[in-house]
């Protein structure tokens, strides 16, 4: 099969397309025939080695997993002689997580793993961009956050892979949203359901007095110290981008204070891709897709990712979507 490959850690032209060997599904597992996956802003964390800590997980000097991608959506091949809830020909939706492996022909994903049928009224490069932004967003605002209804929630990276879908849920979920973006994005955010859009290259939300709930930081933008004066009393940062630093911040406002800072690695689960299709199928959530490429042209689509520009998700489609 034809996969994304890269045996060394750097920019994104060390990404190749090259054949390797298809995958075989064991008792347990499907193989999905990929029809669209993504490049996120983590597949270029992980590309890069950066921050450096990447290396502990997926190797000191060399990458051991050669193939990015956490998401992807298509249809099953085989199963496994144990799989009991999927067959062959079903069309799904699957993340893969931190085992990756997404940007290829053929993936192997546990039936037990972060894995459901696709929802009916979106195209497969729709689908293939939840696994990630969605159950992200969700681990931070509901798990992480406990969002509540009635509470105010500013949203900083809005219009990102997890600001997309972190407005959409915090609506859901009953709050009050201020988004945060760039002027070109404002319309966008709007029309995912946010109350009020705050252009950051036009103003400060820190200096403009209002208070929050909740704050999630998508990209890594912002820091506690900058936005703790925007809290309410026993308010939340949320940190979708974290090092060492923010951990160590973390414990702190977990030990003194009644406003704290909390971050963590968000799971993909499959009880989450469920709850996420049923709200997908009502009509309360929907994909925001910015930049289509081809598998040959994953590095091309790295390369746009890490400009910082993009909105929403950048699909790589190995078959046209429909």
């Amino acid at each position: 099969m034809k996969a994304s490959v890269y045996k060394n850690y750097g920019p994104p032209e060390v990404l190749e397309l090259r054949e390797v060997e298809k995958p075989i599904p064991k008792d347990n597992e499907v193989l999905v025939k990929v029809h669209a996956t993504t490049a996120s802003t983590g597949d270029c964390r992980v590309r890069k080695a950066d921050p450096f800590a990447v290396r502990f997980f997926y190797g000191l000097k060399k990458p051991k997993v050669g193939i990015l991608g956490t998401e992807l959506s298509g249809e099953v091949e085989a199963v496994g002689k144990d799989v009991k809830t999927f067959q062959k020909r079903d069309l799904v939706f699957c993340g893969t997580g931190t085992k990756l492996g997404a940007n290829a022909e053929y993936v192997c994903v546990n039936e037990e793993g972060a894995i459901a049928i696709k929802p009916a009224n979106m195209t497969f490069e729709e689908a293939a961009s939840v696994p990630f932004g969605a159950t992200t967003s969700l681990f931070f605002l509901r798990d992480k956050g406990h969002i509540r209804e009635g509470q105010k929630v500013l949203i900083y990276g809005a219009s990102g892979a997890l600001g997309t879908y972190a407005v959409q849920l915090a609506k859901h979920f009953g709050t009050q949203v201020t988004a945060v973006c760039s002027g070109r994005n404002v319309s966008l955010v709007k029309s995912l359901g946010a109350d009020h859009v705050i252009d950051y290259t036009q103003e400060d939300f820190t200096k403009s007095g209002m208070t929050f709930d909740l704050i999630f930081d998508t990209v890594g933008k912002t820091s506690f110290s900058k936005c703790k004066k925007s809290l309410r009393k026993n308010g939340v940062y949320l940190a979708a981008v974290a090092g060492i630093p923010q951990y160590v911040q973390m414990i702190a406002t977990s030990i003194r204070g009644n406003k704290k800072m909390k971050g963590g690695v968000a799971k993909m689960r499959k009880e989450d891709m469920l709850f996420l299709k049923e709200l997908i199928e009502s009509g309360k959530i929907k994909s925001v897709i910015d930049k289509r490429y081809s598998l040959d042209q994953v590095a091309a689509a790295h390369s746009y990712v890490e400009t910082g520009h993009k909105h929403g998700s950048v699909v790589i489609n190995l078959i046209p979507s429909n």
